[in-house]
């Protein structure tokens, strides 16, 4: 009798549902408490000599040059410069990159072709080119806009046509089997199966971008945040310096902060 009534209860328990699979969730408390340590036991640091403000000044110090820079004008001058050829050079480079890994992954003449010439290139370093473009297009923006562009192509290529060689083939026959065209294929199941591939390339390049940027203005730049960087570092101002990292720094989060929120509107069907 005892063992009827554990049988019914056991059997009127409530499972938990275990299909979520792993989701995790975006603590947005966590991340602004870790800076804010992190910069108080740094300014703590400086302040107690334990870190020489030679090598590295306090964060209050970088503040306060960078405050100098919003007064001065300067900073909406160098940023403008900056945003100019960044925005331009990932733009270009990724649209690029998209187009022909859109190709490579869906043509096999095309795959042929450009697939082992991706590979023999995208492993060279960008900034080492940059010699050579400044030969083919002046030292003026064009060689800074090109090597950023050369830059985030590749990575963009290889994201793309990556996405779309994993993009489930049973999806695919099913499509085909309903008679689907293969431009609706490619537009309805393909492209969107591989779109987390190519948002994770375009977070990529995005970051490969502010680095070749900062490179390409340490060279023959008046205005420009590489450009101040360089011009800080050797008046060994390391407060301006740190300023400037602290805007290269603030840019990437922005541009994380885009490619995120394009993440949540393209990709609901993945949630």
């Amino acid at each position: 009798m005892s063992d009827k009534a554990t049988d019914t209860s056991e059997a009127g328990k409530t499972v938990p549902f275990r299909g979520g699979g792993f989701l995790p969730k975006s603590r947005r408390i966590i991340a602004p408490i870790v800076f804010i340590v992190l910069i108080g036991l740094w300014e703590i640091g400086t302040r107690t000599g334990i870190i020489s403000p030679l090598i590295l000044p306090a964060p209050s110090e970088a503040f306060t040059a960078f405050m100098d820079l919003v007064n001065s004008g300067l900073l909406w001058q160098h940023l403008a410069a900056s945003l100019q050829r960044l925005l331009i050079g990932w733009f270009s480079g990724t649209m690029l990159g998209i187009l022909v890994g859109t190709l490579i992954g869906l043509f096999s003449v095309a795959r042929s072709s450009l697939q082992p010439l991706v590979s023999a290139i995208f492993p060279i370093p960008k900034i080492a080119l940059l010699p050579l473009f400044i030969i083919w297009f002046g030292i003026g923006e064009g060689s800074k806009v090109a090597t950023i562009l050369f830059g985030t192509f590749f990575p963009t290529v290889i994201a793309t046509y990556g996405g779309i060689d994993n993009v489930d083939r049973g999806l695919i026959r099913m499509g085909q089997s309903f008679g689907l065209s293969r431009l609706s294929i490619i537009a309805k199941i393909i492209l969107p199966g591989a779109l987390p591939a190519i948002l994770s390339g375009a977070r990529i390049s995005a970051a490969i971008a502010i680095i070749l940027l900062v490179a390409a203005e340490m060279i023959a730049a008046e205005y420009g945040i590489g450009a101040y960087i360089l011009l800080a570092g050797s008046l060994m101002a390391t407060d301006q310096l740190i300023a400037g990292v602290a805007i290269l720094s603030c840019l990437g989060l922005v541009f994380a902060w885009i490619i995120g929120k394009a993440e949540k509107y393209f990709l609901k069907w993945r949630a």
